[in-house]
């Protein structure tokens, strides 16, 4: 069992509030499927209309969307999705957004509907800090604030919401604007004014340094949310110094089903790695992080029964130092050693071996 604040999870996978969310039955799914707990659509004093088309797939892995909020009233949340969710033995997180003016009114109401955990979300995140204070006199349960990525200095920022009292933090929301075009037509994909929001595998490197420098200021917990399609991607956020592995687009891509595949596969990578639990694991990277402009000194092992002579090596090579014939041959006096090539190798043939730290 994995504990969140005090609560009991079957899994550290947290559903982030966004189109699965939508209602009770949705969310048991979810539950069901593998997740923990899960993260209601935004509730705000009024439901959202939503533009037609307001989601695209980007890439294979990726989706740009422009939908808001919940498209319910509070009061269905309230009166009627909540208790659901509590009967049903679903760990609960209600998203509340997007002012202190709405905060304030609605999250009482939601702790006594049956939420477990309230997170708190702003497009503005200047509110966070007083919508985190208001909340906290407000409600017994635990308080979580979701960040958008986009913030100077977000470290210190979460040293204030820390110190503002917030139990844990949720890191990121979606990365944008953004858009897309179809060619045929010159029009944007989206509907509404055509802009959306960035999710998916492709802003995950932006999530995992938002989430480092999260845990270099604050003890609390950190949900990491932002990218994670694979069991590596969910190692990769603990390391980083995430508590939990947050994801939203896996299963909007993947279906309900990929939740259970990506468990298992965390765990046996942690295994594999020799880690015992999450705790082990969690925020390890930051004991290998370099100085800046430090060099590490290393050697390139090549391994010829691995090799497929794919070619990949010589053709990413910016300097035409590598080149692949009866065996793999370096030019050292062209070679930077950027070290693409070796990441580039499907096989890892050719690999690096550190030497030495802290040259110039």
């Amino acid at each position: 069992m994995y504990n969140l604040l005090g609560i009991e999870l079957k899994s550290p996978i947290i559903i982030g509030s966004g189109p699965l969310s939508y209602n009770a039955e949705s969310m048991k799914r979810l539950l069901d499927a593998g997740a923990g707990a899960v993260v209601t659509k935004t509730i705000r004093k009024e439901r959202a209309i939503n533009p037609a088309p307001h989601m695209v797939r980007s890439t294979n892995n990726s989706l740009i969307n422009n939908e808001k909020w919940t498209d319910f009233e509070p009061e269905r949340w309230i009166n009627e999705e909540l208790p659901k969710l509590k009967e049903m033995g679903v760990v609960t997180i209600a998203s509340v957004g997007h002012t202190l003016e709405e905060s304030s009114e609605l999250v009482e109401k939601v702790e006594r509907a049956g939420a477990d955990i309230i997170e708190l979300v702003s497009y503005d995140y200047t509110d966070l800090i007083p919508m985190v204070k208001d909340t906290k006199k407000r409600v017994n349960i635990p308080v979580i604030a979701k960040l958008p990525p986009m913030i100077d200095n977000i470290g210190d920022f979460c040293k204030e919401l820390e110190e503002a009292g917030v139990d844990a933090i949720t890191a990121c929301d979606s990365v944008g604007p953004a858009f897309r075009i179809d060619i045929e037509t010159g029009k944007p994909l989206l509907g509404g004014n055509g802009f959306g929001w960035l999710t998916g595998e492709v802003i995950k490197p932006i999530t995992l340094h938002k989430i480092y420098e999260i845990r270099r200021k604050v003890n609390v917990p950190i949900i990491g949310l932002g990218g994670c399609m694979t069991g590596s991607d969910a190692v990769e956020m603990v390391m980083a110094g995430a508590n939990f592995i947050g994801v939203c687009t896996l299963p909007i891509l993947k279906g309900e089903a990929s939740l259970g595949k990506l468990f298992n596969d965390f765990k046996s990578h942690l295994h594999r790695l020799g880690y015992n639990s999450i705790e082990e694991a969690c925020g390890i990277v930051h004991k290998h992080m370099g100085d800046i402009n430090e060099r590490t000194k290393f050697e390139f092992i090549y391994n010829e029964e691995k090799c497929t002579r794919c070619n990949l090596c010589v053709k990413v090579c910016a300097y035409k130092a590598r080149t692949l014939n009866e065996t793999m041959e370096l030019d050292e006096e062209e070679c930077r050693y950027c070290g693409l090539c070796a990441s580039v190798c499907p096989t890892k043939a050719l690999e690096v071996c550190e030497l030495q730290k802290a040259y110039n």
